[in-house]
C-alpha cells in the first residue's frame, strides 16, 4: 500500500508542475477524451435498449450484459473472461485440486477450442485427446463463434454422462468423433517413481498441493533408493502440464535453486513490476536434473523450465513449449463474480519473454507416434538373437564369481528395462540416458 501511495503522490506532483505551463491544452485533451468515452457509453446504452425493446424474441437482460462484457474482454486476448458467481466458485475449487469435467485445459484459437493439454489419468487423457487438438463440435453443435466460456459450458455436465466431441488433429486427414464419460477430476499434482537409479518427478498441474506433494514424493523415492548417493539424478516431467498458480511455479523452481532470480513480471506500469528470487536449499542436493517439456507445457510449467534452464541447473529436453507468457489476475467483482484480467508478462531470469515463442529445449527430442496396428509385428515373428553361449560346445566362463554373475544379470535386467521404456516413452528414456551419461563422467571437481 505504501508503494501505491508513493507512486500516486509522485504522479500528482508531476501533474501540478506540468499544469503551471500547459494547463489549457491538457485540460482540453482530457475533456475531449472523457466526452468521447461518455458518447460511446451512451451509444452502448441506446443499442442495449433497442435490443431489449425491439429484438424479434424476448431477451434475458443479464445474459445480454454478460455477453457484452465477455465480448469486450475477449477482444483483448484469449485468456480474459468474466466469471459468473458459479464460475468463480468452480475456479476456486479447481485450484484446490478436485472438480468435475473431462480433464482438459483449453484455450481459443481462430474461433475454435484448442487443447493445451489433457490432464494425466482423466477421462480426456484415457480417451486419447492430445495437446494441439482442435475441438470443433460438442455433441454435434459447432463451437465456432462461441466464447471460450460458452464452449466450456457445453462440455460441462453431470458426472457419468456421455459427451461426444469432434476433433481435428494436424496429422489426421479427416475430423473424428471421440466419446468421453464425464467424471469427477481429482488432480494428483505430483507422481513420483524410480527408474533404475533415476527419480522421476511427474508434475501434472500447479495447484495448492504441488509443492508439498513434490517435497514428500521426492523424499520418499530417495529413501527407497537407499539415500541420495544411490540416485544419479532427477527427471522433472512437465509434459502436458497446462500450468496453474504462479506462486507454485516459483516455489517449485526455488526447490532446486540456491539463489538468483526465478522470474520477473512486468505490467503496464513499470512500478508494478515484481521480481522473485530463490532462497537457499536444493531438494535435489546438487544432483543433475533433466526437465521434460512439450507443446502441452504452458504458463507455470514454462516459468519452471525457463528458470532452471537459464541458471544451467537443468538440461531441458523434448519439444518447444506452448508459449503462454502472460499473467492473469483474478479480480473479485460485485455480486460474487470475478474477472480474469491479463495484468503482466513474465520474463525468465535472462530477461526473455516466452510469449508466443515458448521455451526451446536444449535437446530437441520428438515423441514417436505408435505404429499403426497393421505395421506392428505379430508376437513371435522376430527372430531370436543368438550369442556365443548358444553355440554347441561353447566354452564355459568359469572365471566369474557368483556375485559377479549376479551383478552382470542385474545390469542386463536394467538394460532390458531401459529398452522397454524406450518403446513406451522415448522422451523419458532419453532423459534418463542423459543422467546415466552424466553419472558415468563422475562429479565435477
Amino acid at each position: 500500500m505504501k508503494k501505491f501511495v508513493m507512486a500516486a503522490m509522485g504522479g500528482t506532483l508531476a501533474g501540478v508542475i506540468a499544469t503551471t505551463q500547459f494547463v489549457g491544452p491538457l485540460l482540453a485533451q482530457e475533456g475531449a477524451k472523457t466526452s468521447s468515452v461518455y458518447e460511446q457509453l451512451d451509444l452502448f446504452g441506446d443499442i442495449f435498449e433497442r435490443i431489449r425493446a425491439q429484438y424479434v424474441e424476448e431477451v434475458d437482460e443479464g445474459e445480454l450484459i454478460e455477453a457484452a462484457i465477455n465480448g469486450m474482454l475477449t477482444s483483448l486476448d484469449p485468456h480474459l473472461s468474466y466469471l459468473s458467481p458459479d464460475d468463480a466458485s468452480n475456479m476456486r475449487v479447481q485450484t484446490r485440486g478436485e472438480f468435475g469435467g473431462l480433464g482438459i485445459e483449453v484455450t481459443q484459437e481462430e474461433g475454435f477450442v484448442k487443447v493445451v493439454s489433457p490432464i494425466d489419468g482423466t477421462p480426456a487423457d484415457e480417451a486419447g485427446i492430445e495437446a494441439g487438438d482442435f475441438i470443433t463440435h460438442v455433441d454435434g453443435e459447432s463451437v465456432l463463434g462461441l466464447t471460450l466460456d460458452d464452449a466450456v459450458d457445453l462440455m460441462r455436465g453431470p458426472v457419468g454422462s456421455e459427451i461426444v466431441i469432434t476433433i481435428v488433429r494436424e496429422d489426421m486427414p479427416e475430423p473424428f468423433d471421440v466419446s468421453i464419460i464425464r467424471d469427477t477430476i481429482t488432480l494428483q499434482a505430483v507422481r513420483t517413481r524410480i527408474e533404475g537409479d533415476t527419480v522421476v518427478l511427474r508434475v501434472t498441474t500447479f495447484n495448492d498441493q504441488t509443492t508439498p506433494n513434490l517435497e514428500a514424493g521426492l523424499a520418499e523415492q530417495v529413501e527407497a533408493a537407499g539415500g541420495i548417493d544411490n540416485v544419479n539424478g532427477f527427471v522433472l516431467d512437465l509434459r502436458n502440464n497446462p500450468g496453474g498458480l504462479l506462486t507454485q511455479a516459483i516455489r517449485v523452481s526455488d526447490s532446486f535453486l540456491e539463489k538468483g532470480e526465478i522470474v520477473s513480471t512486468r505490467g503496464r506500469d513499470p512500478a508494478d513490476g515484481e521480481r522473485y528470487n530463490a532462497t537457499p536449499g536444493d531438494l535435489a542436493m546438487g544432483k543433475p536434473i533433466v526437465v521434460l517439456i512439450n507443446g502441452g507445457s504452458a504458463s507455470a510449467s514454462e516459468i519452471v523450465a525457463g528458470a532452471l534452464q537459464d541458471h544451467r541447473r537443468a538440461i531441458v529436453v523434448g519439444t518447444k513449449s506452448f508459449g503462454k507468457g502472460s499473467v492473469q489476475t483474478v479480480m473479485p467483482l460485485r455480486g460474487d463474480g470475478a474477472m480474469r484480467l491479463t495484468t503482466a508478462r513474465y520474463y525468465t531470469p535472462s530477461g526473455r519473454s516466452i510469449q508466443a515463442l515458448g521455451v526451446s529445449p536444449d535437446i530437441v527430442v520428438e515423441q514417436p507416434r505408435p505404429a499403426p496396428a497393421s505395421e506392428e509385428e505379430e508376437p513371435g515373428t522376430t527372430p531370436a538373437t543368438r550369442s556365443e553361449a548358444d553355440l554347441r560346445g561353447s566354452l564355459n566362463n568359469d572365471s566369474l564369481t557368483e556375485d559377479e554373475i549376479r551383478q552382470i544379470e542385474e545390469d542386463r535386467a536394467r538394460a532390458d528395462a531401459a529398452a522397454a521404456l524406450r518403446e513406451e516413452d522415448y522422451q523419458l528414456a532419453y532423459a534418463i540416458d542423459i543422467l546415466k551419461g552424466l553419472s558415468a563422467l563422475g562429479p565435477k571437481e
